[in-house]
């Protein structure tokens, strides 16, 4: 993956910077307010800092991972997120450890009450282009699947250490690559023709599917926030096996083949499991080891909802216009630039 054209006066100067050696340089230009979520330039900036902890740019020095100027520009970036998420999402109450697993069920039961149905539109309705942007949406966290979530690990001990290593043990695949969630997932862009090398689609996604990847990220890399990524991966889990099989039924009606749908397929049989051990072996357990994470789990998991429900509003939103919910209209004929 190389680095993606800029979108604003902070990726111009990011990725200038980012282009030569690393360097003990001023960090970029962040201006104050404005809707961080909403805001392309400062969510692609992010996302590329964060890039760099993971499978990181061709053409960027993996030097850049830990310069300090850098991690100051960063931090800068990582303030605009936390502010717009305290704005955007309520932070539910704490409740007692024995109390967890039913308060993030009734967070992720309210969600779907609330929410617009993307899942069951892509079942019932969507075309076949229209399945293949949804994809395009999701190659920017499914390619990595897992990987922002496993920064949490180290930070737990005993039991929910234990449970989160479960999960994702199961995500990249019980020690079989061809099994990691990931490739499953690259199969089916195959299968729709698509790109399927990493990052290939990071220049066409908007502002909103990038806030989702650098939030999971923002709660992974940053210790005081691991009761966050604990709740934002309840969420995950407990949201996922129905819409999982509306996703795996919908690419059957559009001609997907059984490589096609398996990752969908996988999804549903194994969050159905997924969801009661994060719920209670991961949160009530983190929970009950350290009652002060009570309120940071739960907030976790509102964010994942809630950026979840703007995500799919403003796909919906658009499709409902008859225009694309990516950055160009290069969907028919989509390739990455």
């Amino acid at each position: 993956m190389r680095l993606p054209a800029a979108r604003g006066p902070i990726t111009a100067a990011l990725f200038d910077r980012l282009s030569g050696p690393p360097a003990d340089i001023p960090p970029p230009p962040v201006p104050l307010g404005g809707l961080a979520l909403a805001d392309d330039d400062l969510q692609l900036a992010l996302f590329a800092c964060y890039e760099l902890h993971y499978r990181g740019f061709d053409d960027v020095d993996d030097r850049w991972e830990w310069q300090p100027a850098l991690l100051t520009a960063r931090a800068t970036l990582e303030r605009r997120l936390e502010d717009a998420l305290a704005r955007t999402v309520p932070r539910p109450a704490a409740v007692p450890p024995g109390r967890m697993r039913g308060a993030l069920a009734e967070l992720a039961a309210a969600e779907e009450e609330t929410g617009p149905s993307l899942s069951a539109y892509l079942q019932r309705e969507s075309t076949l282009e229209q399945f293949r942007e949804f994809v395009v949406h999701r190659s920017i966290y499914h390619l990595k699947e897992a990987d922002p979530h496993t920064w949490t690990i180290p930070r737990l001990h005993g039991g929910p250490k234990a449970a989160l290593v479960e999960i994702q043990a199961d995500e990249y695949g019980g020690g079989r690559p061809e099994r990691i969630h990931a490739e499953l997932f690259r199969a089916t862009m195959t299968g729709l023709g698509l790109d399927d090398s990493y990052g290939a689609y990071l220049g066409r996604v908007p502002a909103i599917t990038l806030a989702i990847s650098n939030t999971m990220s923002l709660f992974g890399l940053h210790r005081r926030l691991r009761g966050a990524s604990a709740g934002h991966l309840a969420a995950l889990e407990l949201t996922s096996s129905q819409p999982n099989r509306r996703y795996a039924m919908a690419l059957r009606r559009l001609g997907g083949d059984s490589a096609a749908t398996c990752f969908y397929e996988e999804h549903v049989q194994a969050d159905a499991v997924h969801e009661q051990i994060a719920a209670h072996d991961l949160c009530a357990g983190l929970a009950a080891q350290d009652p002060s994470l009570s309120g940071d789990i739960l907030y976790g998991a509102a964010c994942a909802l809630a950026l979840e429900r703007r995500w799919a509003e403003h796909v919906m939103t658009r499709w409902q216009r008859g225009t694309t919910s990516l950055e160009d209209d290069l969907v028919a004929g989509m390739s990455p630039a």
